[in-house]
């Protein structure tokens, strides 16, 4: 496990006058905060001595039952037993690779990726490779040449990691065509798929897409969490998985951590009951919406020539590409002290890749802020052109291994 140089980056960069486009977290003021604390009241008056005592590792019953619900707006039809709730969608990734990872299987993903599935990946010693993205999601030819070079280096690959919606960096979204094709690939080798769905229901534009484990024929694990359309503070997220791996998953889950929270369990079971979760969740993708915009918006009135990035339809966060030459780790500093903070892009591959490119998050600040934002990080952007133009390239050597940025930054 490693940190890197950033974090300490960070902790400047958390004071109140930086604009930070850099954490992925949700806006849970916008919550009606004055009702989940009567839920909570209610919990305790009510159920008091079961929500304080231990609990199942599987997760409460009729919590359970809800969470098929709820994925019924993702067009998932599933069994209860066949859901395990875990400590936000996170803990399922660690249980996951738990079960199947010995040190040194190959792990897939997706270039770039998730940060912390990186560092889950690297915890339990997979050698982790990346599948290039483009604008419709990962690319199954790159997909399929990856499983075969690795059965031609007699490697084991244990599972395929893809978050397929509105991808945490970069913001694109599989097409139903390329979902299809991924499905193929993986069970024509069989390997298991392992799909990480946090920000599917936080869509703004276009039309939803099936997920892969509605369409796949038993080698795909779900992920789901209410992280991002409830709250993270509550760490409700939960695995839905073929009976057998469920079982192994109770198992792991068992060892880690005994049991959930009987209470949380209970005041999210309560909101789902009485509460318009349904309703809160388009207010969400409104107030979201407004603020991807903004972000898009900016981007394209003030960036200098030569940089591009993503345009998410959901989600949280853009991926941007800098002009040649530029180096978006070695600009950090320079952007902080303009008051405004950035992930750089290395954080999200394995292999020290992405020393160009940024991943902006506008979920959590107000479209004024983002604008604010933006024109301070083009002015960042301009001194580190001004630099190249006088000394030439400022991207350093690739750094060998992973650099994990702050833990702080979902």
């Amino acid at each position: 496990m490693v940190a890197s140089e950033v974090r300490a980056l960070f902790a400047v960069a958390s004071r109140p006058e930086v604009v930070s486009l850099a954490g992925g977290m949700p806006n849970v003021a916008a919550l009606p905060l004055d009702q989940i604390g009567e839920l909570v009241r209610d919990v305790v008056a009510e159920e008091g001595p079961a929500a304080l005592q231990y609990g199942s590792a599987q997760g409460d019953p009729v919590l359970r039952e809800q969470i098929c619900d709820y994925m019924t707006l993702e067009g998932i039809t599933a069994s209860p037993d066949d859901v395990i709730v875990t400590v936000g969608s996170q803990q399922a990734l660690d249980l996951i690779t738990r079960v199947f990872v010995d040190p040194g299987d190959v792990v897939l993903c997706e270039a770039p990726t998730y940060v912390t599935a990186i560092n889950t990946f690297a915890a339990f010693q997979a050698d982790i490779r990346h599948v290039a993205v483009d604008e419709d999601g990962v690319r199954p030819e790159e997909l399929d040449e990856a499983l075969n070079r690795a059965a031609r280096e007699g490697r084991r690959v244990k599972f395929f990691y893809t978050i397929p919606n509105f991808q945490n960096p970069a913001g694109i979204t599989m097409t139903a065509q390329r979902r299809a094709r991924v499905l193929e690939v993986c069970e024509r080798h069989d390997v298991l798929v392992v799909e990480d769905n946090p920000y599917g229901l936080l869509r703004y534009d276009g039309e939803a897409q099936p997920t892969l484990y509605s369409q796949g024929t038993g080698n795909v694990i779900y992920l789901g969490s209410l992280s991002k359309t409830l709250s993270p503070g509550l760490r409700i997220g939960w695995a839905l998985a073929p009976a057998p791996v469920r079982a192994k998953l109770v198992l792991a889950a068992e060892s880690a951590m005994l049991s959930h929270s009987t209470f949380n369990q209970l005041v999210v079971r309560r909101y789902l009951r009485t509460f318009p979760w349904r309703e809160q969740i388009k207010a969400f993708n409104t107030m979201y919406g407004e603020r991807r915009d903004a972000m898009l918006g900016a981007l394209e009135a003030m960036m200098p020539a030569g940089c591009t990035w993503t345009r998410p339809e959901g989600g949280f966060f853009v991926w941007a590409t800098l002009p040649e030459g530029i180096d978006a780790k070695a600009m950090l500093p320079r952007a902080v002290a303009e008051r405004v903070a950035y992930v750089p892009g290395t954080g999200f591959y394995a292999d020290g890749r992405g020393r160009a490119d940024m991943r902006l998050s506008f979920c959590y600040p107000t479209p004024e802020q983002i604008r604010e934002g933006v024109r301070r990080l083009v002015g960042a952007i301009e001194g580190e052109l001004d630099l190249r133009d006088t000394f030439g390239s400022t991207l350093a050597p690739p750094a060998e291994g992973h650099q994990a940025p702050a833990p702080d930054l979902p």
